[in-house]
């Protein structure tokens, strides 16, 4: 009779109690940085708020940040790419200046009004204190490598308070088409840890809720749990989810590669980036598409949470969102993407569901996560993320419509480091073709070998 427990057993202990040792402090910390962040985060948004004039600043303060990091940033300028190109490929190392520098500018860009996001900043907060701890634990590359996925679980977990999601997330987003579950346990423990921490110093998160859509009678009805009618309206939505994502990737990129080629000094290119977003919201009359997007500004203003009720949107708010942040990151102004897409998918959604006459709080919760997959070719994480933040009852549309949407969004996405592993859609008469597009060359498997190109630039 063998044994129930064997050596192997015993060796599988010791290394998720190994890894969980190692994690925990890391997480502690990260978390910590991260409820800092989130605490001046909502301090800028709402002294704006209280002086809006403050908004005639933001290019002073666009070049403020430029000069911050020419002189003091060195190869923190990558963002969120570098720590990704150190997972793939150790070089240097993530800078521990990443963190505070990072931290500043994120505060300073919502401070004056600039639309950018929070998950750059607890990713890149979480990468660099990974990295202080790796070489104080003197760890080796290989584990390095490890602990730098498991601090891009920490950040994302503890600024959304989905911890599962962070999980996913940053083992998913490394590589289109592969999950590095060879950091399965230290970005579970992060993940968590990190969320703990922010609600243990007292940060709640925003709920959101999704009104039950009646079962009512359909066709199957007798055989299957759904609306086939519903379902193809999210089948069609979620196509426009994916086309969004790859407007607002393409968009991005494209800002910056153009600003970089025609405007010099390079100084000028936050500073007219300021003045763009100043004149734009003179334009429109409201401020609605500055800074988060999650806390309302005025009585009546378009929010991310305002998308889930009829008429809380308007019919190109998204759109709007989408060339307010565009100009804003590609200008050289920092934070993140991800919350300026959760408010881009929520809108469109919401202008979707009256088009397609469709349950407003469903659709834009659809695109609260989809248009998010799409941008960063992470579905399944995005699919656990609905559940984490809207519940299960609708799993089932929330895995159409992430993997519907990452499937049009094209080979581009959000991050330039981000390699492809087993591509979108396989051609059989050339496996080896590598997959082009507007943006840059790709990464894709030639004759069952990785060939090294990023995703896009």
């Amino acid at each position: 009779m063998n044994k129930i427990f064997t050596a192997t057993h015993l060796t599988t202990l010791k290394h998720l109690i190994r890894w969980t040792l190692i994690t925990l402090p890391i997480a502690i910390a990260i978390g910590s940085m991260v409820t800092l962040f989130l605490w001046l985060l909502t301090w800028a948004v709402h002294f704006r708020f209280a002086h809006p004039e403050i908004l005639y600043a933001l290019p002073l303060a666009g070049i403020a940040i430029y000069f911050t990091y020419k002189y003091y940033g060195k190869s923190s300028d990558k963002g969120n790419n570098l720590i990704m190109d150190e997972i793939h490929e150790p070089g240097g190392g993530v800078p521990k200046r990443m963190a505070p520098l990072v931290l500043l500018a994120t505060v300073v860009t919502h401070l004056f009004g600039g639309s950018a996001g929070r998950e750059g900043t607890a990713v890149q907060m979480g990468g660099s204190i990974a990295q202080l701890f790796s070489n104080w634990f003197k760890l080796s590359a290989a584990d390095t490598r490890i602990i730098l996925t498991a601090g891009i679980a920490a950040g994302f977990g503890a600024v959304f308070g989905t911890p599962l999601t962070g999980a996913i997330f940053a083992m998913e987003v490394l590589t289109l088409g592969r999950i590095q579950y060879n950091a399965l346990i230290p970005c579970l423990v992060a993940g968590i840890v990190g969320d703990i921490t922010v609600a243990a110093w007292g940060i709640h998160h925003t709920a959101y809720h999704i009104d039950i859509v009646p079962a009512g009678q359909h066709l199957f009805a007798d055989y299957l749990p759904f609306d086939l009618l519903l379902l193809a309206k999210v089948i069609v939505a979620s196509i426009a989810f994916g086309l969004t994502s790859l407007l607002f990737a393409e968009s991005v990129h494209g800002v910056k590669n153009l600003f970089n080629k025609f405007i010099f000094p390079k100084w000028a290119i936050p500073a007219l980036g300021g003045l763009m977003i100043i004149a734009l919201t003179f334009i429109i009359g409201k401020p609605d598409y500055l800074s988060l997007g999650v806390d309302a500004e005025h009585a009546g203003a378009v929010t991310i949470p305002s998308a889930f009720t009829a008429g809380g949107a308007d019919t190109w708010s998204w759109l709007w969102k989408t060339i307010y942040t565009t100009i804003t990151l590609g200008t050289g102004f920092k934070g993140g993407e991800v919350t300026p897409l959760f408010y881009i998918g929520a809108t469109l959604g919401n202008t979707l569901s009256v088009l397609m006459n469709a349950p407003v709080s469903l659709f834009a919760a659809l695109g609260f996560i989809a248009v998010f997959a799409g941008a960063t070719n992470t579905p399944l994480a995005c699919t656990i993320m609905g559940i984490e933040l809207f519940g299960g009852e609708y799993t089932l549309f929330f895995a159409i419509a992430c993997f519907t949407a990452y499937f049009f969004s094209g080979n581009s996405g959000i991050y330039s480091a981000q390699r492809i592993a087993v591509p979108k859609i396989f051609e059989e008469k050339s496996p080896g073709k590598i997959i082009s597009g507007t943006s840059s060359k790709r990464r894709n498997y030639l004759q069952g070998k990785l060939v090294k190109y990023k995703i896009t630039k």
